[in-house]
């Protein structure tokens, strides 16, 4: 087994490299500006890359998924909801994919997009922009909704066993794990609150608008095609 999480400085992005023992693969948000290092990185382990793996359609960077997919064979891989036709799998809630002796879970949560999806692996789960360290996605536009987070948090993430481990896609803190324990006593916009609390800190964060959105939701809704 190897695990490697990986990252792009410019939009603060992580991926995640998952390996079985028979050398069986999948990588989770790849960013396209990065292609040449997952690539290489792949190549110089000797993996069969069964699967990309998008957690949403992206607003603040290009996905590498189709870049992936033609460079190794992988299948990409997004939630139905999503409305993505440049992907080869639409993926449903509690699906399960395998690659090689591996399987990954499905868990659809969404809320920072219609289509949001986490991951889980072994003891590891990935989330997207659902849940952060300390922090959640925002709700503010592509079908996003505060209410669906919440409960999408608090009812199919925070019922997870606390030890597990939780590896969001993007930190800007340089933090890089946290665990359901710590995100349920510590996280500031959801820990305790109310749904209607929650709502409040969501609709009150006037964040501004992504800077590459009008670029990358389009190209990634075709896998990462420009």
């Amino acid at each position: 087994m190897l695990f490697r999480q990986l990252f792009d400085a410019n939009s603060s992005t992580l991926t995640y490299l998952i390996v079985g023992k028979d050398r069986h693969a999948v990588i989770i948000d790849p960013v396209l500006e990065q292609l040449p290092r997952d690539v290489a990185l792949i190549k110089s382990l000797g993996l069969h890359l069964d699967f990309v793996l998008d957690t949403h359609v992206h607003a603040d960077h290009i996905t590498a998924s189709n870049a992936l997919k033609l460079e190794t064979g992988a299948v990409s891989v997004i939630a139905k909801n999503c409305g993505a036709p440049g992907y080869d799998r639409l993926l449903m809630d509690d699906e399960v994919l395998h690659f090689g002796a591996e399987q990954i879970r499905v868990i659809a949560t969404p809320g920072h997009t219609l289509g949001s999806l986490c991951y889980m692996w072994r003891d590891r789960l990935f989330t997207g922009d659902t849940l952060m360290i300390n922090a959640c996605g925002r709700t503010d536009f592509q079908s996003g909704s505060a209410e669906q987070m919440y409960h999408s948090i608090t009812e199919k993430l925070f019922v997870l066993p606390d030890e597990t481990l939780l590896y969001p896609g993007h930190d800007y803190k340089g933090r890089r794990v946290s665990c359901i324990g710590e995100e349920k006593l510590l996280n500031t916009r959801i820990a305790g609150k109310t749904k209607e609390e929650f709502v409040t800190i969501m609709n009150g964060l006037n964040l501004a608008t992504p800077r590459l959105i009008h670029e990358a939701v389009p190209a990634n809704l075709a896998g990462g095609v420009r």
